[in-house]
Protein backbone atom coordinates (compact mmCIF):
# COMPACT_ATOMS: atom_id res chain seq x y z
CA UNK A 1 0.00 0.00 0.00
CA UNK A 2 1.59 3.45 -0.82
CA UNK A 3 0.46 5.07 2.79
CA UNK A 4 2.54 2.04 4.37
CA UNK A 5 5.46 2.65 1.83
CA UNK A 6 5.07 6.08 2.71
CA UNK A 7 5.56 5.35 6.84
CA UNK A 8 8.17 3.35 6.20
CA UNK A 9 10.30 5.83 4.36
CA UNK A 10 9.51 8.14 6.81
CA UNK A 11 10.18 6.00 9.67
CA UNK A 12 13.69 4.95 7.66
CA UNK A 13 14.47 8.49 7.51
CA UNK A 14 14.05 9.62 10.99
CA UNK A 15 16.08 6.75 12.50
CA UNK A 16 18.83 7.38 9.89
CA UNK A 17 18.83 11.41 11.05
CA UNK A 18 18.50 10.92 14.59
CA UNK A 19 19.00 7.14 15.86
CA UNK A 20 18.71 7.97 19.67
CA UNK A 21 15.58 9.67 19.21
CA UNK A 22 13.81 7.33 16.79
CA UNK A 23 13.52 3.95 16.79
CA UNK A 24 14.41 1.49 13.89
CA UNK A 25 11.76 0.45 11.16
CA UNK A 26 10.88 -3.34 12.34
CA UNK A 27 12.02 -6.02 10.31
CA UNK A 28 15.69 -4.64 9.03
CA UNK A 29 18.64 -5.92 10.54
CA UNK A 30 20.31 -3.60 12.63
CA UNK A 31 23.71 -4.38 11.11
CA UNK A 32 22.50 -3.36 8.04
CA UNK A 33 20.84 -0.10 9.35
CA UNK A 34 24.16 0.88 10.72
CA UNK A 35 26.08 0.65 7.33
CA UNK A 36 23.35 3.47 6.11
CA UNK A 37 23.96 5.56 9.57
CA UNK A 38 27.50 5.69 8.99
CA UNK A 39 27.14 6.40 5.62
CA UNK A 40 24.97 9.05 5.68
CA UNK A 41 26.38 10.50 8.43
CA UNK A 42 29.97 10.12 7.29
CA UNK A 43 29.01 12.64 4.37
CA UNK A 44 27.75 15.40 6.13
CA UNK A 45 30.35 15.22 8.31
CA UNK A 46 32.97 15.02 5.40
CA UNK A 47 30.86 17.94 3.27
CA UNK A 48 31.23 19.96 6.51
CA UNK A 49 34.65 19.38 7.39
CA UNK A 50 35.76 20.70 4.05
CA UNK A 51 33.63 23.98 3.82
CA UNK A 52 34.61 24.51 7.28
CA UNK A 53 38.21 23.49 7.99
CA UNK A 54 39.04 26.11 10.58
CA UNK A 55 36.65 25.25 12.89
CA UNK A 56 36.55 21.57 12.18
CA UNK A 57 40.66 22.00 13.58
CA UNK A 58 39.62 24.67 16.35
CA UNK A 59 36.87 21.93 17.76
CA UNK A 60 37.68 18.96 19.46
CA UNK A 61 36.58 15.45 18.06
CA UNK A 62 33.71 15.05 20.43
CA UNK A 63 32.43 18.86 19.86
CA UNK A 64 33.02 18.80 16.01
CA UNK A 65 30.50 15.43 16.12
CA UNK A 66 27.78 16.24 18.53
CA UNK A 67 27.78 19.51 16.74
CA UNK A 68 27.10 17.90 13.02
CA UNK A 69 25.02 15.15 14.85
CA UNK A 70 22.71 17.86 16.31
CA UNK A 71 22.53 19.95 12.15
CA UNK A 72 22.25 16.53 10.80
CA UNK A 73 19.19 15.38 13.38
CA UNK A 74 17.56 18.72 13.73
CA UNK A 75 18.09 21.49 10.68
CA UNK A 76 15.64 21.12 8.39
CA UNK A 77 17.31 22.99 5.33
CA UNK A 78 15.51 24.87 2.50
CA UNK A 79 17.57 23.69 -0.47
CA UNK A 80 18.19 20.03 -1.47
CA UNK A 81 21.50 21.84 -3.24
CA UNK A 82 25.03 20.31 -1.89
CA UNK A 83 26.37 23.77 -2.35
CA UNK A 84 24.17 25.23 -0.43
CA UNK A 85 24.73 22.82 2.78
CA UNK A 86 27.26 25.26 3.83
CA UNK A 87 24.62 28.15 4.22
CA UNK A 88 22.06 26.08 6.36
CA UNK A 89 24.91 24.90 8.28
CA UNK A 90 25.65 28.66 9.02
CA UNK A 91 22.08 29.05 10.00
CA UNK A 92 21.59 26.34 12.19
CA UNK A 93 24.98 28.20 14.15
CA UNK A 94 22.96 31.65 14.22
CA UNK A 95 20.00 29.62 15.23
CA UNK A 96 21.89 27.91 18.49
CA UNK A 97 23.35 31.38 19.05
CA UNK A 98 19.82 33.11 19.32
CA UNK A 99 19.19 29.48 21.57
CA UNK A 100 22.33 30.21 23.86
CA UNK A 101 23.19 26.10 23.33
CA UNK A 102 26.52 27.11 25.05
CA UNK A 103 28.69 26.77 21.23
CA UNK A 104 31.50 29.54 21.53
CA UNK A 105 30.49 32.41 21.08
CA UNK A 106 32.16 33.54 17.57
CA UNK A 107 31.53 30.30 15.81
CA UNK A 108 28.51 31.41 13.58
CA UNK A 109 30.69 34.28 12.24
CA UNK A 110 33.66 32.06 11.85
CA UNK A 111 31.38 30.00 9.60
CA UNK A 112 30.32 32.38 7.59
CA UNK A 113 34.16 33.66 6.87
CA UNK A 114 34.82 30.63 6.12
CA UNK A 115 31.71 29.86 3.63
CA UNK A 116 32.29 33.87 1.94
CA UNK A 117 35.11 32.29 0.08
CA UNK A 118 33.29 29.56 -1.60
CA UNK A 119 30.03 31.71 -2.23
CA UNK A 120 31.75 34.17 -4.09
CA UNK A 121 33.47 31.53 -6.41
CA UNK A 122 30.35 30.31 -7.40
CA UNK A 123 28.30 33.59 -7.44
CA UNK A 124 26.54 33.81 -10.63
CA UNK A 125 25.07 36.67 -10.22
CA UNK A 126 25.07 39.01 -13.42
CA UNK A 127 27.13 41.75 -14.17
CA UNK A 128 25.23 44.71 -13.86
CA UNK A 129 24.96 47.46 -17.16
CA UNK A 130 27.54 49.65 -16.85
CA UNK A 131 30.22 52.27 -18.55
CA UNK A 132 33.92 51.01 -17.73
CA UNK A 133 35.06 54.01 -18.21
CA UNK A 134 32.60 56.81 -16.99
CA UNK A 135 33.54 59.24 -14.70
CA UNK A 136 33.78 58.19 -10.77
CA UNK A 137 32.95 61.54 -8.91
CA UNK A 138 30.13 62.58 -11.63
CA UNK A 139 28.70 59.18 -12.15
CA UNK A 140 26.99 56.54 -9.86
CA UNK A 141 29.85 54.17 -9.18
CA UNK A 142 28.54 50.51 -9.76
CA UNK A 143 30.16 48.20 -7.23
CA UNK A 144 30.88 44.31 -8.74
CA UNK A 145 28.14 41.94 -7.20
CA UNK A 146 31.54 39.74 -6.24
CA UNK A 147 32.62 42.31 -4.10
CA UNK A 148 31.34 42.25 -0.25
CA UNK A 149 32.14 44.88 2.38
CA UNK A 150 31.64 42.89 5.64
CA UNK A 151 31.70 43.11 8.95
CA UNK A 152 32.41 40.99 11.89
CA UNK A 153 32.26 41.57 15.90
CA UNK A 154 35.00 39.09 16.43
CA UNK A 155 38.26 39.21 14.71
CA UNK A 156 37.66 36.14 12.46
CA UNK A 157 40.95 35.99 10.37
CA UNK A 158 43.14 35.59 13.48
CA UNK A 159 40.60 32.50 15.13
CA UNK A 160 42.05 28.89 15.23
CA UNK A 161 43.44 26.30 17.35
CA UNK A 162 45.97 28.87 18.80
CA UNK A 163 43.53 31.82 19.47
CA UNK A 164 40.34 31.08 20.92
CA UNK A 165 38.89 34.80 22.74
CA UNK A 166 37.07 35.22 25.32
CA UNK A 167 35.88 38.50 24.56
CA UNK A 168 35.29 40.46 21.28
CA UNK A 169 37.66 42.98 20.89
CA UNK A 170 36.29 47.15 20.81
CA UNK A 171 36.66 47.46 17.26
CA UNK A 172 34.72 45.60 14.61
CA UNK A 173 36.51 43.50 12.37
CA UNK A 174 35.92 44.83 8.57
CA UNK A 175 36.89 43.21 5.78
CA UNK A 176 36.55 43.49 1.74
CA UNK A 177 36.17 39.75 0.14
CA UNK A 178 36.11 39.76 -3.77
CA UNK A 179 36.50 37.76 -6.70
CA UNK A 180 38.91 39.19 -9.12
CA UNK A 181 39.27 38.70 -12.64
CA UNK A 182 40.56 35.19 -12.82
CA UNK A 183 38.42 33.71 -10.26
CA UNK A 184 40.41 34.20 -7.48
CA UNK A 185 38.87 35.00 -4.39
CA UNK A 186 40.89 38.35 -1.68
CA UNK A 187 40.35 39.16 1.64
CA UNK A 188 41.75 42.64 2.65
CA UNK A 189 40.84 44.00 6.18
CA UNK A 190 39.57 48.08 5.46
CA UNK A 191 39.05 50.50 7.71
CA UNK A 192 35.92 52.21 8.90
CA UNK A 193 35.59 55.18 6.50
CA UNK A 194 36.33 52.35 3.11
CA UNK A 195 33.69 50.02 4.83
CA UNK A 196 31.01 53.05 5.10
CA UNK A 197 32.46 54.30 1.38
CA UNK A 198 31.23 50.82 0.01
CA UNK A 199 28.34 51.07 2.51
CA UNK A 200 26.82 54.27 0.51
CA UNK A 201 27.74 52.58 -3.01
CA UNK A 202 25.92 49.57 -2.69
CA UNK A 203 22.67 51.53 -2.28
CA UNK A 204 23.48 52.57 -5.57
CA UNK A 205 21.61 56.00 -5.26
CA UNK A 206 24.56 58.81 -5.22
CA UNK A 207 27.32 59.81 -7.19
CA UNK A 208 30.79 59.41 -6.32
CA UNK A 209 31.20 63.16 -5.07
CA UNK A 210 28.49 62.69 -3.46
CA UNK A 211 29.30 59.56 -1.57
CA UNK A 212 32.22 61.17 -0.57
CA UNK A 213 31.10 64.43 0.53
CA UNK A 214 28.41 62.38 2.47
CA UNK A 215 31.81 60.40 4.34
CA UNK A 216 33.34 63.82 4.79
CA UNK A 217 30.33 64.86 6.55
CA UNK A 218 29.99 61.95 8.87
CA UNK A 219 33.27 62.13 9.44
CA UNK A 220 33.51 66.04 10.83
CA UNK A 221 35.35 67.19 7.76
CA UNK A 222 34.57 71.03 7.15
CA UNK A 223 36.45 71.29 4.17
CA UNK A 224 35.55 68.52 1.79
CA UNK A 225 37.75 68.96 -1.33
CA UNK A 226 40.66 67.44 -0.06
CA UNK A 227 38.86 64.46 1.06
CA UNK A 228 36.98 64.06 -2.34
CA UNK A 229 40.46 64.82 -4.15
CA UNK A 230 41.90 61.35 -2.55
CA UNK A 231 38.59 59.96 -2.75
CA UNK A 232 38.57 60.08 -6.03
CA UNK A 233 41.95 58.51 -6.48
CA UNK A 234 40.44 55.45 -4.18
CA UNK A 235 37.72 55.04 -6.34
CA UNK A 236 40.12 54.60 -9.57
CA UNK A 237 42.02 52.00 -7.27
CA UNK A 238 38.85 50.09 -6.71
CA UNK A 239 37.81 50.55 -10.30
CA UNK A 240 41.74 49.01 -11.11
CA UNK A 241 41.00 45.55 -9.00
CA UNK A 242 37.42 45.03 -10.13
CA UNK A 243 35.60 46.17 -6.80
CA UNK A 244 34.06 49.25 -8.86
CA UNK A 245 33.36 47.90 -12.50
CA UNK A 246 32.10 51.43 -13.78
CA UNK A 247 29.35 53.79 -13.65
CA UNK A 248 25.67 54.47 -14.46
CA UNK A 249 24.51 58.02 -15.59
CA UNK A 250 23.14 60.28 -12.05
CA UNK A 251 19.39 60.33 -12.19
Amino acid sequence: MPETLRRQQFAFAAHLRDPSAHPAPPGIEDRRLAIYRDLFFNNIEGLLAGNFPVIRKTLDDDAWRTLVRAFYARHRSRTPLFAEIGREFIRFLETRAEQDAGDPPWLSELAHYEWVELALQISDEPRPDCDADGDLLDGVPVPSPQAWALAYRWPVPRIGPDYRPDAPPDAPTLLLVRRDPLGEVRFAEISPLVYRLLQILDAGAATGRQALETLAAEAGIADPSGFVEQGAAMLQRMREEGTILGTRPSP
